[in-house]
This record gives C-alpha cells, structure tokens and sequence, in this order.
C-alpha cells in the first residue's frame, strides 16, 4: 500500500512539474525579454477575445470590470493526474486609467483519467470591489476563497439575467488544443515576483504594482490600449 501511495505521490509531482517553466525548476529563463514576450502576448490575446463579435466578450461587462487578468497561456496536461500551470498579467482601473499590469500566476491540479494536453487562453474579468481585493492577496484558490463563473459571449450582456453574473470573477477562454475548455476550481492564482522583477527591476508584490502609479513598461502598451478602449 505504501509503494503504491509513493508511486501515487511521484506521478503527482511530475505531472506538474513537466507544465512549469524552467524558471520553476531553477533555469535562468525568467529574463526581461521573455517577460516582455508574454505581457506583448497578452494584449493580442485580450484583442483577440474583445473583437471577435457575438464569439467575443461584451463590452459591457468589460466596460464595468474593476480588474482584468489575461493569461496568454494556461498550459494543461494529463496522465491518470490532471495539472494546470500559467503566467499573466492583472491590470486593475485607477483615477485616469487602468494601472501598470502586475505578473502572477496560475496553478492547480486534479485527480483524473485522461491522457494529453492542451493550451488555453484565459481572460477573467473581476467585477466587484471585493473580488479585486483577493487578487491583491498573495494568493487565493477558485472555490474556496472566490467564485469564478464562465462569461456570456455576445456584443452586450445587459438584457441577460442569469445568476452567473453575480460571480465576482468572470471568465472566458479560447482553446488551441485537445480538450475543449478549462475548469479553473480549485486553481490557486499566486503573484509572480520574479516577472515583476523582470519588468520593473524589483520584487514587487501585486498590490505594489497595481496600487502604485507606475508607468507601465514599454510592453504593456498593446494591453493597456484595449482595456482603455472599453
């Protein structure tokens, strides 16, 4: 029983670890230029997702967001253990604008019979007050610290009444790979200190970046540009 729990616990660990960045595993792989990469990523993920029409986001849930998080990348793979792992980027509004974006991160894994992989891109939109303080946190799990409810696609969601959008934390994504979407219960959203220090030159913690009246860096421009265009 105990070589069969060790064997358990083994596949767990490589399952996850076979997702994350070399960074994660102690590479040197977390320089400026592949921050930059992904923040530029992110803001042709975001204005692909907003201007694909009755497919897209409507722009009023967008227009009403406190906090948007694109994550150009959520990367998921299988084997009897189910692992989820991606980096990206909260921009949340302040007087005049929207604030400098801020790195974090995505994690989670479940229990499973299924074997493959695939690649997501994720947005999530955070509607209220008091979910865009748990993304100030250091991290918080879907689930059990906040509620995450899949978007409506559609050029306007005003005239929609369902309880969904209630949720503090809307989401959408668009799949590239085998399984056709993303489940984000129980995924763990963490800060990302080292692409901040990347893109900033600082260890810098969410709420640091978010609530500071930083310029963002020269890579954000495309994503700042659609979350003021909305």
């Amino acid at each position: 029983m105990k070589v069969l729990r060790s064997s358990f616990c083994f596949v767990c660990v490589a399952a996850v670890a076979t997702l994350m960045p070399s960074t994660v595993r102690g590479d040197n792989d977390d320089d400026r230029k592949n921050a930059s990469e992904r923040l530029q990523e992110a803001g042709t993920v975001l204005h692909d997702i907003t201007n694909a029409g009755d497919k897209g986001i409507p722009e009023d849930l967008l227009r009403d967001a406190h906090c948007a998080v694109v994550v150009p990348s959520l990367k998921k793979g299988a084997f009897i253990v189910s692992a989820k792992y991606g980096r990206g980027f909260v921009s949340c509004r302040r007087a005049g604008g929207w604030s400098a974006p801020a790195a974090i991160r995505i994690e989670g894994g479940g229990v499973g019979f299924q074997i493959g992989g695939s690649e997501t891109e994720l947005v999530l939109l955070v509607m209220n007050e008091k979910g865009a303080q748990k993304l100030m946190q250091s991290e918080f799990t879907v689930g059990a610290e906040g509620e995450v409810a899949a978007g409506p696609l559609g050029r306007n969601a005003s005239a929609q009444t369902d309880g969904k959008f209630r949720a503090e934390i809307l989401s959408w994504s668009r799949s590239r790979g085998v399984f056709g979407g993303v489940s984000l219960q129980a995924a763990t959203l963490r800060e990302d200190k080292d692409e901040n220090f990347a893109l900033y030159g600082k260890k810098l913690t969410t709420k640091e970046v978010v609530e500071s009246s930083m310029p963002a860096p020269a890579a954000a421009s495309k994503l700042i540009a659609e979350l003021k265009a909305h």
